[in-house]
């Protein structure tokens, strides 16, 4: 049976140990974590494909994907800071991911849980 990703197993993860190339992004043990677990290199391939233009050069990202579980619609934003604007937001036609939000920060290059900062 396979582990169903739940928003108390991120709570483990604080800093790294390790860090994981991906689509020209680093990755933290945690951000592996949940897209290994979650099903969710689709939300990395997201983050990862909005890094070119003028969002490449926004230091401070914060990533946030907001899911219907009943409708299994989502969307993701991207903001600079939590009290600013969405400079991205794309909706979901579909998503299984397990859990109703989650929030990565993309700082410098490396995407983290915010527990690992």
């Amino acid at each position: 049976m396979e582990k169903k990703l739940e928003k108390t197993d991120l709570d483990q993860f604080i800093g790294t140990e390790h860090y994981y190339k991906y689509l020209g992004i680093m990755l933290t043990d945690g951000v592996k974590y949940l897209a290994e677990v979650g099903k969710a290199f689709w939300l990395l391939n997201i983050i990862a494909s909005y890094q070119t233009g003028e969002i490449k050069d926004v230091p401070f990202q914060v990533w946030t994907l907001k899911v219907n579980i009943e409708k299994q619609t989502g969307v993701v934003t991207m903001k600079e800071d939590t009290d600013e604007p969405n400079l991205v937001t794309q909706s979901l036609d579909y998503t299984d991911f397990p859990l109703s939000e989650i929030s990565l920060w993309l700082i410098a290059g490396i995407l983290i849980l915010p527990s690992e900062y």
